[in-house]
């Protein structure tokens, strides 16, 4: 059994990545429903939340089915982020999150998110009183180092748990790869394997398949996977993982129609929970995948991604289970 704070979780949980625009209630709601173990919010701005910008507030939304659920903030100024904090404790999550691995330069260029890499101490220090700032678990997300030649995970780890951090997950890339290249998970496994540790570690980056799952658990002895590209449009990824783990077999695909039925509904919480317009426009990502390999696709995946009409997209999903029905998608 893992626990994060009084939080108990089976072994090896499998935790939703929050990802912008992506990790919102509808899609959390579905991959709880799919086998995810905790499930966390998109990233949110600590500075947004201050100024009460309607969509870092919107964010802070979250509803019984997904819990346990974690709320991610981001921000370098200790100010804002204890005030962020008891504007957070307002929406009752059970994990507060901070993200100090976004790579993206708007971020980064403020001393956030990955920002934070190049002055450790200062990461310490906010964790540190953010921890004293609440009763709720605080728990951190972040990358390996800066660049490959400031790796300093097993310490940061080390230093970030002695100050009550309750626990942490580690992308296996730096703030200089982005997102190239492939994750290591080796530096993930040194940080597990240091004796002083006792938080649970949690390995993020290229879990793509359920064997890659089983690496991360078996190879390299980590606490959980933090998953996230390998769900947009495909929240069945989590199930499949404990299949296999169960079993050492594949689950069976979904068909086209189980694929169209999960679409429409997603698309039908997106619109009830923000509206038509941004309903239909921050679903598009996940078509891809919730189709990805039926032959001969194009021409309904582009009405898909380019009709700004609910209807619309809702008739295409009928055309395309009219057509495809039962057929299984072969494994990818």
């Amino acid at each position: 059994m893992i626990q994060i704070g009084n939080i108990e979780l089976p072994d090896f949980p499998l935790l939703l990545a929050p990802m912008e625009d992506v990790s919102d209630p509808p899609f959390r709601a579905l991959c709880k429903e799919n086998g995810a173990d905790v499930v966390y919010t998109e990233f949110i701005s600590s500075e947004g939340l201050i100024r009460d910008a309607a969509k870092s507030v919107m964010k802070l939304d979250i509803y019984e089915k997904e819990r346990p659920v974690g709320i991610q903030i981001f921000g370098a100024n200790l100010d804002s982020m204890l005030k962020t904090i008891e504007i957070v404790e307002k929406s009752n999550p059970d994990i507060i999150d901070i993200n100090f691995g976004c790579p993206v330069k708007k971020v980064v260029s403020k001393g956030a998110g990955a920002g934070i890499l190049k002055d450790i101490d200062l990461m310490v220090s906010l964790t540190e009183a953010m921890v004293k700032h609440t009763k709720l678990p605080v728990t951190v997300k972040t990358r390996l180092g800066w660049d490959h030649d400031s790796i300093r995970i097993v310490e940061v780890a080390e230093r970030l748990q002695d100050v009550g951090c309750a626990a942490i997950s580690i992308h296996g890339r730096t703030r200089a790869q982005m997102y190239k290249g492939d994750a290591d998970w080796k530096p993930i496994a040194d940080v597990k394997n240091n004796q002083r540790m006792h938080i649970p570690v949690f390995g993020n980056g290229d879990v793509t398949s359920p064997e890659r799952a089983m690496e991360m658990r078996d190879k390299y002895g980590l606490d959980g996977a933090m998953i996230g590209r390998a769900t947009i449009g495909y929240p069945w990824f989590f199930n499949e993982v404990k299949h296999y783990f169960n079993t050492g077999e594949h689950l069976a695909k979904p068909t086209i129609a189980e694929r169209t039925q999960v679409a429409r509904r997603h698309l039908q919480m997106a619109i009830d929970w923000k509206g038509p317009v941004l309903g239909v426009f921050e679903t598009r990502r996940h078509y891809t995948n919730y189709f990805k390999g039926i032959p001969h696709f194009k021409e309904y995946r582009m009405k898909m991604v380019t009709s700004d009409d609910p209807k619309d997209v809702f008739a295409t999903f009928n055309e395309v289970e009219a057509k495809f029905g039962n057929t299984i998608i072969p494994q990818i």
